[in-house]
């Protein structure tokens, strides 16, 4: 049994929930948020063990949100997602202090191994 929380950040509820599932099933507590804006305000209040980042959302991309959690908490473990072909968005992100990038379509075991290997 797991108590960590993951924070999934995604404008796709489509994948906000197919992660949601996903987590759950392995008994994480999930908290989603659908912009960057949010994300940064779910942070703070709930400080995830873990982050899984869209890149391409409104209001706040994800590599501001990455930047924006960062200065809260420079630990942060933040998993970029991000369709194929944002390359140069996805090596902007890493640079920002995102961990590694899981690329969409997502690969529910792809995507456990690489949580997995940041939350323990």
């Amino acid at each position: 049994m797991t108590n960590k929380k993951i924070l999934v950040v995604d404008d796709a509820s489509i994948v906000r929930l197919t992660l949601k599932h996903l987590f759950e099933n392995y008994h994480y507590t999930v908290i989603e948020a659908e912009t960057g804006e949010e994300a940064v305000e779910k942070y703070k209040a709930f400080q995830p063990d873990l982050v899984t980042m869209d890149i391409t959302m409104p209001d706040m991309d994800g590599i501001t949100a990455v930047k924006e959690i960062l200065k809260i908490d420079a630990k942060a473990k933040i998993i970029m997602c991000s369709a194929m072909g944002q390359s140069n968005k996805v090596k902007a992100a890493v640079t920002a202090g995102a961990k590694t990038f899981i690329v969409k379509p997502l690969h529910p075991e792809r995507v456990l191994t690489t949580v997995k290997k940041y939350l323990d």
